[in-house]
């Protein structure tokens, strides 16, 4: 059965170079997590942001934008023309045009991801999630999110249960991998409280609701002492944030333990090492992939 339920497409057409840039200019200027496509016969890149209520697109978001693909240009990347466009879809019309966009991932021989339709059979004692598209995204595509996946298909291989966070968890994919992998406990949590109710479904449908626990909250209102500390956590954030609320993200991290810190833009990276360096971590792996650069850093023992 169709829903007569529509969504509101706002799209920006940009070169491949700059597909990421743009999707953090689009998702920081909407407060909504943007998604690119990529025209194999025209060699353009659409970057798409989905809401639930017809934005308002005043003349300072399209300002914000268009500033924001000056300061792209600026910084030598291309970002095209970067004509905003607005568009009224059928929730049916945007979930059949995801199935041409999203395929099985393999993060080495320990986690297949797979969405709902796909027939994709997993490897033996390869753990399995389904997950398919919604407004809260992430779905192992970009290599942000990748590079998590490896981390915690990595550290997982210990025997002894190892102890995740996963702050800011979007469509919940992180901490339902790291369920699937056998680490406990899992915790999650996320600023918009959309993302939280769909990764709770997540979790749900992928039967580990019980092992984990999602919850709304905001990185920047923590604790500075924490009652809780984690072997591994996953902070897929921009860099700004990132450096700003460091202390809180590291007071968390267990000596020994991992920090895995991805969103960051290549031309940033070394500056936000240099600054978590500061406060004793080590960086143990990096790994670019676009235009963003993510790094794996280890919390040495005393």
């Amino acid at each position: 059965m169709k829903t007569t339920k529509s969504l509101w497409r706002i799209s920006v057409v940009t070169t491949p170079e700059a597909e990421d840039a743009v999707a953090e200019l689009l998702g920081t200027a909407l407060h909504q997590p943007a998604v690119i496509y990529f025209d194999l016969e025209t060699g353009a890149s659409t970057v798409t942001a989905y809401l639930q209520r017809k934005p308002v697109l005043q003349r300072n978001i399209r300002e914000t934008i268009q500033e924001g693909l000056k300061r792209i240009n600026h910084c030598g990347l291309n970002a095209g023309a970067g004509r905003v466009t607005l568009v009224k879809m059928g929730r049916e019309d945007w979930a059949e045009s995801w199935k041409r966009h999203f395929h099985p991932i393999e993060i080495g021989d320990q986690l297949l991801i797979k969405p709902s339709w796909s027939k994709r059979r997993a490897r033996k004692n390869q753990a399995v999630m389904v997950l398919d598209p919604g407004l809260s995204f992430g779905t192992g595509q970009h290599p942000t999110t990748a590079f998590c996946l490896q981390a915690l298909v990595q550290g997982g291989k210990n025997k002894a249960p190892r102890s995740f966070l996963d702050i800011g968890t979007g469509s919940g994919i992180l901490a339902i991998a790291a369920a699937k992998l056998g680490y406990e406990p899992v915790h999650a949590f996320d600023f918009d409280p959309e993302s939280v109710r769909v990764a709770r479904a997540n979790a749900r449908a992928n039967g580990v609701h019980k092992r984990l626990r999602i919850t709304h909250g905001d990185v920047a209102k923590l604790p500075i002492r924490p009652v809780r500390q984690y072997d591994l956590i996953c902070a897929n954030l921009i860099s700004t944030l990132l450096v700003s609320e460091r202390r809180r993200m590291v007071n968390r991290l267990r000596r020994g333990g991992t920090l895995v810190l991805a969103g960051i833009l290549k031309s940033e990276f070394f500056r936000v090492q240099a600054i978590f360096e500061k406060l004793g971590l080590k960086l143990a792996d990096s790994k670019g992939g676009k235009e963003w650069r993510s790094g794996s850093f280890s919390f040495p023992e005393k």
